[in-house]
Protein backbone atom coordinates (compact mmCIF):
# COMPACT_ATOMS: atom_id res chain seq x y z
CA UNK A 1 0.00 0.00 0.00
CA UNK A 2 1.21 3.26 -1.04
CA UNK A 3 0.09 6.37 1.36
CA UNK A 4 -0.08 9.31 -0.16
CA UNK A 5 -0.86 11.73 1.98
CA UNK A 6 -1.65 11.77 6.31
CA UNK A 7 -3.62 14.26 7.93
CA UNK A 8 -4.79 12.70 11.63
CA UNK A 9 -5.45 15.40 14.43
CA UNK A 10 -4.73 14.77 17.60
CA UNK A 11 -8.14 14.42 18.37
CA UNK A 12 -8.06 11.52 15.66
CA UNK A 13 -10.13 13.21 13.23
CA UNK A 14 -8.79 13.63 9.53
CA UNK A 15 -8.17 11.83 6.07
CA UNK A 16 -5.65 9.61 3.97
CA UNK A 17 -5.21 8.91 0.52
CA UNK A 18 -3.81 5.81 -0.06
CA UNK A 19 -3.09 3.23 -3.06
CA UNK A 20 -3.70 -0.39 -3.19
CA UNK A 21 -0.56 -1.99 -4.71
CA UNK A 22 -1.03 -5.95 -4.34
CA UNK A 23 -3.95 -8.08 -3.35
CA UNK A 24 -3.53 -7.73 0.15
CA UNK A 25 -3.30 -4.43 0.36
CA UNK A 26 -7.70 -5.07 -0.23
CA UNK A 27 -7.66 -6.92 2.41
CA UNK A 28 -6.14 -4.00 4.70
CA UNK A 29 -8.72 -1.59 2.84
CA UNK A 30 -11.19 -3.70 3.41
CA UNK A 31 -10.17 -3.61 7.43
CA UNK A 32 -9.87 0.02 7.58
CA UNK A 33 -13.03 1.44 5.61
CA UNK A 34 -16.10 1.40 8.21
CA UNK A 35 -19.80 2.37 7.93
CA UNK A 36 -19.97 5.85 8.17
CA UNK A 37 -16.56 6.17 7.05
CA UNK A 38 -17.05 9.16 3.74
CA UNK A 39 -14.65 7.84 0.83
CA UNK A 40 -13.40 9.99 -2.57
CA UNK A 41 -12.62 8.39 -5.41
CA UNK A 42 -12.66 8.06 -9.22
CA UNK A 43 -15.72 6.20 -10.44
CA UNK A 44 -17.87 5.85 -14.15
CA UNK A 45 -21.16 7.17 -13.70
CA UNK A 46 -23.81 6.65 -16.35
CA UNK A 47 -25.37 10.01 -17.36
CA UNK A 48 -29.03 10.51 -19.49
CA UNK A 49 -28.58 13.32 -21.90
CA UNK A 50 -31.34 14.99 -23.72
CA UNK A 51 -31.00 15.80 -27.18
CA UNK A 52 -32.26 19.42 -28.47
CA UNK A 53 -35.19 16.93 -30.60
CA UNK A 54 -36.15 15.52 -26.79
CA UNK A 55 -34.80 12.44 -27.03
CA UNK A 56 -32.32 11.17 -24.49
CA UNK A 57 -29.18 9.25 -24.82
CA UNK A 58 -26.70 7.99 -22.02
CA UNK A 59 -22.96 7.87 -21.94
CA UNK A 60 -20.81 6.88 -19.33
CA UNK A 61 -18.58 9.26 -17.68
CA UNK A 62 -15.40 9.59 -15.19
CA UNK A 63 -15.93 11.27 -11.91
CA UNK A 64 -14.70 12.21 -8.57
CA UNK A 65 -16.97 10.65 -5.68
CA UNK A 66 -17.31 11.21 -2.26
CA UNK A 67 -19.98 8.85 -0.45
CA UNK A 68 -20.78 8.31 3.20
CA UNK A 69 -20.61 4.95 3.31
CA UNK A 70 -23.32 2.55 4.10
CA UNK A 71 -22.11 -1.27 3.10
CA UNK A 72 -19.21 -2.82 2.58
CA UNK A 73 -18.61 -5.79 0.08
CA UNK A 74 -15.68 -7.03 -0.35
CA UNK A 75 -14.89 -9.77 -3.22
CA UNK A 76 -12.05 -11.72 -2.71
CA UNK A 77 -11.89 -13.29 -6.07
CA UNK A 78 -11.49 -10.18 -7.91
CA UNK A 79 -9.91 -8.48 -5.30
CA UNK A 80 -12.82 -5.53 -5.25
CA UNK A 81 -13.91 -3.52 -2.50
CA UNK A 82 -17.43 -2.11 -3.28
CA UNK A 83 -18.58 0.81 -0.71
CA UNK A 84 -22.27 1.75 -1.32
CA UNK A 85 -23.69 4.96 -0.17
CA UNK A 86 -24.44 8.62 -0.57
CA UNK A 87 -23.01 11.37 -2.62
CA UNK A 88 -22.07 13.93 -0.02
CA UNK A 89 -20.02 16.87 -2.08
CA UNK A 90 -21.36 18.53 -4.68
CA UNK A 91 -20.85 17.15 -8.48
CA UNK A 92 -22.19 17.77 -11.72
CA UNK A 93 -23.39 14.58 -12.93
CA UNK A 94 -24.74 12.88 -9.13
CA UNK A 95 -27.29 14.62 -6.92
CA UNK A 96 -26.27 15.53 -3.63
CA UNK A 97 -28.36 12.44 -1.59
CA UNK A 98 -28.22 9.86 -4.30
CA UNK A 99 -26.78 6.52 -3.48
CA UNK A 100 -23.50 5.19 -5.95
CA UNK A 101 -21.50 2.47 -5.77
CA UNK A 102 -17.43 3.45 -5.71
CA UNK A 103 -15.52 0.56 -6.48
CA UNK A 104 -12.06 0.51 -4.92
CA UNK A 105 -9.53 -1.20 -7.23
CA UNK A 106 -5.53 -1.74 -6.79
CA UNK A 107 -4.10 0.61 -8.10
CA UNK A 108 -6.78 3.37 -7.86
CA UNK A 109 -6.25 6.22 -5.77
CA UNK A 110 -8.83 6.51 -2.59
CA UNK A 111 -8.80 9.07 0.00
CA UNK A 112 -10.51 8.08 3.57
CA UNK A 113 -11.79 10.02 6.48
CA UNK A 114 -12.83 9.45 9.74
CA UNK A 115 -14.35 10.90 12.05
CA UNK A 116 -12.04 9.05 14.95
CA UNK A 117 -8.91 7.41 13.75
CA UNK A 118 -8.16 5.10 16.92
CA UNK A 119 -5.25 3.31 17.18
CA UNK A 120 -5.68 -0.14 15.23
CA UNK A 121 -6.63 2.03 12.44
CA UNK A 122 -3.54 3.94 12.77
CA UNK A 123 -1.35 0.32 13.18
CA UNK A 124 -3.25 -1.19 10.47
CA UNK A 125 -2.09 1.57 7.64
CA UNK A 126 1.50 1.51 9.27
CA UNK A 127 1.39 -2.35 8.70
CA UNK A 128 0.25 -1.85 4.96
CA UNK A 129 2.33 1.41 4.29
CA UNK A 130 5.35 0.04 5.65
CA UNK A 131 7.03 -3.34 3.77
CA UNK A 132 8.87 -3.92 6.93
CA UNK A 133 6.03 -4.68 9.08
CA UNK A 134 5.06 -7.98 6.71
CA UNK A 135 8.20 -9.22 6.28
CA UNK A 136 8.48 -12.32 8.84
CA UNK A 137 11.70 -13.83 7.15
CA UNK A 138 14.79 -12.10 7.18
CA UNK A 139 18.28 -12.91 4.91
CA UNK A 140 21.97 -12.11 5.09
CA UNK A 141 23.96 -13.31 1.99
CA UNK A 142 27.83 -12.85 2.76
CA UNK A 143 31.47 -13.76 2.11
CA UNK A 144 34.47 -12.76 2.88
CA UNK A 145 34.38 -8.99 3.34
CA UNK A 146 30.77 -8.43 1.60
CA UNK A 147 27.29 -8.96 3.40
CA UNK A 148 23.39 -7.93 2.26
CA UNK A 149 21.00 -7.89 5.29
CA UNK A 150 17.20 -8.14 3.69
CA UNK A 151 13.87 -8.43 4.60
CA UNK A 152 11.81 -10.43 2.39
CA UNK A 153 7.99 -9.70 1.97
CA UNK A 154 5.03 -11.60 0.35
CA UNK A 155 5.85 -9.73 -2.41
CA UNK A 156 9.18 -8.14 -2.73
CA UNK A 157 12.97 -8.21 -1.27
CA UNK A 158 14.22 -4.95 0.48
CA UNK A 159 18.62 -4.48 1.38
CA UNK A 160 18.31 -2.63 4.59
CA UNK A 161 21.99 -2.50 4.93
CA UNK A 162 25.18 -3.30 2.54
CA UNK A 163 27.98 -3.77 4.65
CA UNK A 164 31.48 -3.89 2.92
CA UNK A 165 34.62 -4.11 4.94
CA UNK A 166 38.41 -4.66 3.67
CA UNK A 167 39.80 -7.64 4.56
CA UNK A 168 43.94 -7.88 4.19
CA UNK A 169 44.79 -11.46 3.04
CA UNK A 170 45.87 -13.96 5.24
CA UNK A 171 49.64 -14.41 4.23
CA UNK A 172 52.75 -15.37 6.34
CA UNK A 173 53.13 -13.19 8.68
CA UNK A 174 49.55 -11.30 7.95
CA UNK A 175 47.52 -13.49 9.73
CA UNK A 176 46.72 -10.93 12.90
CA UNK A 177 45.62 -7.93 10.44
CA UNK A 178 43.76 -10.95 8.50
CA UNK A 179 41.96 -11.61 11.71
CA UNK A 180 41.39 -8.54 12.80
CA UNK A 181 39.81 -7.59 9.08
CA UNK A 182 36.98 -10.38 9.53
CA UNK A 183 36.16 -9.26 13.38
CA UNK A 184 35.49 -6.30 12.05
CA UNK A 185 33.16 -7.42 9.34
CA UNK A 186 31.57 -9.96 11.56
CA UNK A 187 30.71 -6.46 14.20
CA UNK A 188 29.22 -4.67 11.33
CA UNK A 189 27.51 -7.40 9.94
CA UNK A 190 25.89 -8.15 13.67
CA UNK A 191 25.16 -4.93 14.28
CA UNK A 192 23.41 -4.79 11.10
CA UNK A 193 21.22 -7.55 11.99
CA UNK A 194 20.27 -6.10 15.36
CA UNK A 195 19.54 -2.68 13.65
CA UNK A 196 17.44 -3.50 10.70
CA UNK A 197 15.71 -6.97 11.88
CA UNK A 198 12.64 -6.81 13.92
CA UNK A 199 12.47 -10.07 15.54
CA UNK A 200 8.96 -9.67 17.15
CA UNK A 201 7.59 -9.89 13.23
CA UNK A 202 10.62 -11.90 11.77
CA UNK A 203 10.26 -15.80 12.38
CA UNK A 204 13.36 -17.26 10.31
CA UNK A 205 16.87 -15.54 9.29
CA UNK A 206 18.56 -17.26 6.83
CA UNK A 207 22.81 -16.96 7.07
CA UNK A 208 24.01 -17.21 3.33
CA UNK A 209 27.15 -17.89 2.22
CA UNK A 210 29.95 -20.04 0.07
CA UNK A 211 32.25 -22.23 2.25
CA UNK A 212 32.29 -21.71 5.98
CA UNK A 213 32.02 -18.05 5.85
CA UNK A 214 28.28 -18.20 7.32
CA UNK A 215 29.52 -20.74 10.36
CA UNK A 216 32.74 -18.60 11.62
CA UNK A 217 29.88 -15.43 11.74
CA UNK A 218 27.15 -17.53 13.24
CA UNK A 219 29.71 -18.79 16.06
CA UNK A 220 31.21 -15.16 16.84
CA UNK A 221 28.03 -13.57 16.66
CA UNK A 222 26.78 -16.15 19.69
CA UNK A 223 29.96 -15.95 21.66
CA UNK A 224 29.43 -11.62 21.48
CA UNK A 225 25.95 -12.25 22.39
CA UNK A 226 27.18 -14.54 25.34
CA UNK A 227 30.07 -12.60 26.10
CA UNK A 228 27.87 -8.76 25.98
CA UNK A 229 24.63 -10.36 27.20
CA UNK A 230 22.69 -9.54 24.27
CA UNK A 231 19.21 -10.71 24.85
CA UNK A 232 17.77 -10.03 21.79
CA UNK A 233 20.20 -12.41 19.94
CA UNK A 234 20.00 -15.36 22.45
CA UNK A 235 16.27 -15.54 22.97
CA UNK A 236 16.36 -15.44 18.91
CA UNK A 237 18.60 -18.07 18.04
CA UNK A 238 16.41 -20.70 17.00
CA UNK A 239 15.21 -18.37 14.23
CA UNK A 240 18.52 -18.44 12.65
CA UNK A 241 19.32 -21.24 9.29
CA UNK A 242 22.66 -21.66 8.27
CA UNK A 243 22.47 -22.55 4.17
CA UNK A 244 24.69 -22.39 1.41
CA UNK A 245 24.84 -19.38 -0.95
CA UNK A 246 26.88 -19.08 -4.50
CA UNK A 247 28.02 -15.71 -3.41
CA UNK A 248 27.57 -12.77 -0.87
CA UNK A 249 25.98 -10.57 -3.96
CA UNK A 250 22.11 -10.05 -3.94
CA UNK A 251 21.14 -12.52 -6.17
CA UNK A 252 22.50 -14.99 -4.75
CA UNK A 253 18.99 -15.12 -2.40
CA UNK A 254 17.06 -16.15 -5.34
CA UNK A 255 19.30 -20.12 -5.07
CA UNK A 256 18.74 -19.96 -1.61
CA UNK A 257 14.53 -19.16 -1.50
CA UNK A 258 14.64 -22.11 -3.82
CA UNK A 259 16.36 -24.58 -1.59
CA UNK A 260 13.38 -27.03 -0.78
CA UNK A 261 14.18 -26.58 2.99
CA UNK A 262 14.12 -23.01 3.44
CA UNK A 263 10.83 -23.21 1.26
CA UNK A 264 9.23 -25.57 4.09
CA UNK A 265 10.84 -23.69 6.58
CA UNK A 266 9.71 -19.81 5.64
CA UNK A 267 6.09 -21.50 4.13
CA UNK A 268 3.32 -18.78 5.82
CA UNK A 269 6.05 -18.03 8.89
CA UNK A 270 3.42 -14.95 10.09
CA UNK A 271 0.02 -17.77 9.66
CA UNK A 272 2.49 -20.75 11.51
CA UNK A 273 3.36 -18.43 15.04
CA UNK A 274 -0.18 -17.21 15.16
CA UNK A 275 -1.31 -21.64 14.70
CA UNK A 276 1.51 -22.32 17.72
CA UNK A 277 0.23 -19.32 20.05
CA UNK A 278 -3.85 -21.14 19.40
CA UNK A 279 -1.99 -24.56 19.99
CA UNK A 280 -0.39 -23.23 23.09
CA UNK A 281 -3.85 -21.89 24.18
CA UNK A 282 -6.04 -25.00 23.47
CA UNK A 283 -3.30 -26.90 25.40
CA UNK A 284 -3.81 -24.64 28.22
CA UNK A 285 -7.40 -24.83 28.27
CA UNK A 286 -7.10 -28.64 28.66
CA UNK A 287 -3.75 -29.04 31.42
CA UNK A 288 -4.63 -25.54 33.63
CA UNK A 289 -7.98 -24.37 32.56
CA UNK A 290 -8.15 -21.47 35.10
CA UNK A 291 -5.63 -19.56 33.00
CA UNK A 292 -7.15 -20.12 29.33
CA UNK A 293 -10.78 -18.20 28.55
CA UNK A 294 -11.97 -16.96 25.59
CA UNK A 295 -15.45 -14.85 25.03
CA UNK A 296 -15.40 -11.26 25.33
CA UNK A 297 -17.27 -11.28 29.25
CA UNK A 298 -14.06 -13.36 30.59
CA UNK A 299 -11.46 -11.81 28.75
CA UNK A 300 -12.60 -7.92 29.45
CA UNK A 301 -12.79 -9.76 32.92
CA UNK A 302 -9.30 -11.00 33.10
CA UNK A 303 -8.26 -7.27 31.59
CA UNK A 304 -9.66 -5.62 34.38
CA UNK A 305 -7.06 -7.76 36.76
CA UNK A 306 -3.69 -7.12 34.34
CA UNK A 307 -3.65 -10.89 34.21
CA UNK A 308 -4.00 -11.46 30.47
CA UNK A 309 -0.02 -12.86 28.92
CA UNK A 310 -1.29 -12.84 25.33
CA UNK A 311 -4.60 -11.70 23.77
CA UNK A 312 -5.73 -13.32 20.71
CA UNK A 313 -8.45 -10.98 18.97
CA UNK A 314 -9.54 -11.83 15.46
CA UNK A 315 -9.47 -8.40 12.81
CA UNK A 316 -13.27 -9.22 12.00
CA UNK A 317 -14.17 -8.10 15.70
CA UNK A 318 -13.02 -4.60 14.80
CA UNK A 319 -15.38 -4.45 11.20
CA UNK A 320 -18.21 -4.73 13.83
CA UNK A 321 -21.24 -1.71 12.77
CA UNK A 322 -21.49 -0.93 16.68
CA UNK A 323 -19.20 2.11 16.95
CA UNK A 324 -18.84 1.77 20.84
CA UNK A 325 -18.28 -2.03 20.40
CA UNK A 326 -15.72 -1.04 18.29
CA UNK A 327 -14.27 0.80 20.88
CA UNK A 328 -14.37 -1.41 23.49
CA UNK A 329 -11.90 -3.84 21.32
CA UNK A 330 -9.42 -1.02 20.59
CA UNK A 331 -9.59 -0.19 24.54
CA UNK A 332 -9.23 -3.94 25.57
CA UNK A 333 -6.37 -3.92 23.02
CA UNK A 334 -4.69 -0.56 24.25
CA UNK A 335 -4.89 -1.82 28.27
CA UNK A 336 -3.65 -5.43 27.94
CA UNK A 337 -0.63 -3.59 25.98
CA UNK A 338 -0.19 -0.64 28.82
CA UNK A 339 0.09 -3.62 31.11
CA UNK A 340 2.66 -5.48 29.45
CA UNK A 341 0.81 -8.19 27.81
CA UNK A 342 1.15 -8.87 24.49
CA UNK A 343 -1.53 -9.02 21.65
CA UNK A 344 -1.83 -11.10 18.62
CA UNK A 345 -4.37 -9.45 15.81
CA UNK A 346 -4.98 -12.70 13.85
CA UNK A 347 -6.39 -12.58 10.27
CA UNK A 348 -9.63 -14.14 9.55
CA UNK A 349 -8.22 -15.07 6.36
CA UNK A 350 -6.09 -17.55 7.63
CA UNK A 351 -7.23 -21.01 9.34
CA UNK A 352 -5.77 -19.95 12.45
CA UNK A 353 -8.28 -16.94 12.46
CA UNK A 354 -11.14 -18.76 11.56
CA UNK A 355 -10.43 -21.26 14.85
CA UNK A 356 -10.42 -17.93 16.70
CA UNK A 357 -13.27 -17.18 15.39
CA UNK A 358 -15.45 -20.20 16.34
CA UNK A 359 -14.02 -19.37 19.88
CA UNK A 360 -16.03 -16.07 19.50
CA UNK A 361 -13.03 -14.29 18.19
CA UNK A 362 -11.56 -13.14 21.24
CA UNK A 363 -9.19 -15.66 23.99
CA UNK A 364 -6.79 -14.68 26.55
CA UNK A 365 -3.86 -17.01 28.19
CA UNK A 366 -3.75 -15.54 31.42
CA UNK A 367 -0.13 -14.66 33.92
CA UNK A 368 -2.03 -16.50 36.52
CA UNK A 369 -4.86 -18.61 37.57
CA UNK A 370 -8.43 -16.90 37.26
CA UNK A 371 -10.63 -19.68 38.59
CA UNK A 372 -13.37 -17.29 39.71
CA UNK A 373 -13.98 -16.85 36.15
CA UNK A 374 -14.43 -20.56 35.43
CA UNK A 375 -17.59 -20.34 37.88
CA UNK A 376 -19.66 -17.55 35.09
CA UNK A 377 -20.39 -18.08 32.04
CA UNK A 378 -21.95 -16.27 29.18
CA UNK A 379 -24.62 -17.30 25.92
CA UNK A 380 -21.99 -16.24 23.45
CA UNK A 381 -19.13 -18.84 25.07
CA UNK A 382 -21.56 -21.53 25.48
CA UNK A 383 -22.63 -21.16 22.07
CA UNK A 384 -18.92 -21.30 20.53
CA UNK A 385 -18.59 -24.49 22.87
CA UNK A 386 -21.72 -25.91 20.97
CA UNK A 387 -20.49 -25.16 17.25
CA UNK A 388 -16.74 -26.15 18.26
CA UNK A 389 -17.90 -29.52 19.68
CA UNK A 390 -19.93 -30.34 16.23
Amino acid sequence: MKLIHKNVDKGGQGTVVLIPEESEDMWHAYNLVAEGDSVRSTTIRKVQNETATGSSTSSRVRTTLTISVESIDFDTQACVLRLKGRNIVENQYVKMGAYHTLDLELNRKFELRKREWDTIALERIDMACDPTQSADVAAVVMQEGLAHVCLITPSMTLVRSKIEVNIPRKRKGNIQQHEKGLAKFYENVMQGIIRHVNFDIVKCVLLASPGFVRDQFFEYMFQQAVKLDIKLLLDNKGKFMLVHSSSGFKHSLKEVLQEPAVMTKISDTKAAGEVKVLEQFYTMLQCEPSKAFYGKKHVLRAAESMAIEILMISDNVFRCQDVNQRKEYVRLVENVRDAGGDVKIFSSMHISGEQLTQLTGIAAILRFPMPELEDSDSDDEKGAKDSDSE
